[in-house]
């Protein structure tokens, strides 16, 4: 299984929104993204959903900053 499948499968959440948001990050800013977003980004899909859905809805702040970053832009693409 190539690295992009395999996130592929890890995008795959138990929330429709969740899944539409990380599969458009995924297509369109994984490839281009520096390695230490990417690698948020992976940490990102190991999390629970309640997590994320926290996250991303600006209930918590991740203590990690590259985390927090891509958070940002993953909630900042909602609005787009």
């Amino acid at each position: 299984m190539s690295e992009v499948a395999r996130l592929r499968w890890l995008c795959r959440r138990g929330m429709k929104e969740l899944d539409l948001l990380f599969n458009k990050y995924l297509e369109q800013s994984y490839p281009t993204a520096s390695e230490a977003d990417q690698q948020a980004f992976e940490a990102i899909l190991q999390m629970q959903d309640p997590q994320l859905y926290d996250l991303i809805l600006g209930r918590f702040q991740s203590q990690d900053a590259d985390i927090a970053r891509v958070i940002e832009f993953l909630r900042k693409s909602l609005s787009e």
